[in-house]
């Protein structure tokens, strides 16, 4: 990533998007309505949030074209000490897809997500996510986050 740093350290890793934030005024203009709105979402990078990207587990990954352009979906699964939603990112527009793993060569095993950063590309939009275990990539013309209640049976209860 560009802006927001993400650095493995000997007890975990280290998480700073505060140079991104500072940056995302000046880029949020240039983005794509919907990859605005879930940039600028106040809870994304908001580690106590119900909202924030960290902790999401990879779940599915569909890909097609319709009407000749390319589709992507990703589904992000809930940790339940954290969020009490799934994520699905849909992207439209797919010019590339890329996948960089450390050990894995499923997705769905590069393990939680610790941070992402969307910024302006000539086609619209890229969107890096990192993982425990590897990153992604896409560029496409547009994105849509749409958050959807999950269950947590194991969640502890708050009384």
């Amino acid at each position: 990533m560009k802006h927001v740093r993400v650095e493995a350290t000997g007890t975990g890793n280290f998480l700073d998007p505060h140079a991104y934030l500072e940056l995302l005024p000046s880029l949020v203009g240039a983005l794509p309505h919907g990859a605005r709105a879930f940039a600028a979402d106040p809870d994304h990078y908001d580690f106590f949030s119900r909202r924030c990207v960290k902790d999401l587990v990879p779940d599915t990954l569909l890909r097609g074209a319709t009407a000749g352009e390319g589709w992507l979906q990703l589904g992000f699964r809930h940790n339940c000490w954290k969020h009490e939603e799934d994520l699905s990112l849909r992207y439209v527009g797919v010019s590339s897809l890329s996948l960089d793993t450390i050990s894995q060569s499923d997705w769905t095993g590069f393990g939680a997500v610790t941070l992402d950063e969307i910024l302006p590309h000539e086609d619209g939009c890229s969107h890096e996510i990192g993982f425990h275990d590897g990153s992604l990539i896409v560029v496409s013309r547009d994105l849509t986050a749409t958050w959807t209640r999950a269950d947590c049976p194991d969640k502890p209860s708050s009384s």
